[in-house]
């Protein structure tokens, strides 16, 4: 089940000029659903010296988004550890999934790993 879910437009920035979305939009467009799991409990993902940086990610297409659509990023965690944690997240437009990607984060104090701080956890649902 997912965490929360992001709606956003296709902009004519985040295109080429056939109007389909840039491949690299799409990891943005997950980016800003991340945030947007902090801003909407009045919290940003950078609090007292503690942030998550991307490990690794794998992502895959599946249908390109065009000009003018509205998109659902949907996010889940699937698997926490003490200083990281994987999450899922898909693109959808209507009911076809235009995008999906696993993306692993790890949780910095300053530039070491930490331990993730029970008020991001909260946030997380983790």
């Amino acid at each position: 089940m997912p965490l929360s879910t992001f709606d956003t437009v296709v902009y004519y920035e985040d295109t080429d000029t056939g109007g389909v979305v840039y491949h690299s939009k799409y990891l943005n467009f997950c980016e800003r659903a991340r945030s947007e799991l902090f801003f909407a409990k009045g919290q940003t993902p950078m609090q007292e010296g503690y942030h998550f940086v991307v490990k690794e990610l794998s992502a895959h297409y599946f249908a390109p988004a065009r000009l003018g659509e509205r998109l659902h990023v949907k996010s889940s965690v699937i698997e926490r550890k003490k200083a990281s944690l994987r999450m899922l997240q898909e693109i959808f437009c209507h009911e076809r999934k235009l995008f999906g990607m696993e993306v692993t984060l790890v949780c910095l104090h300053g530039d070491k790993p930490a331990k993730i701080p029970d008020f991001f956890a909260e946030v997380l649902g983790v």
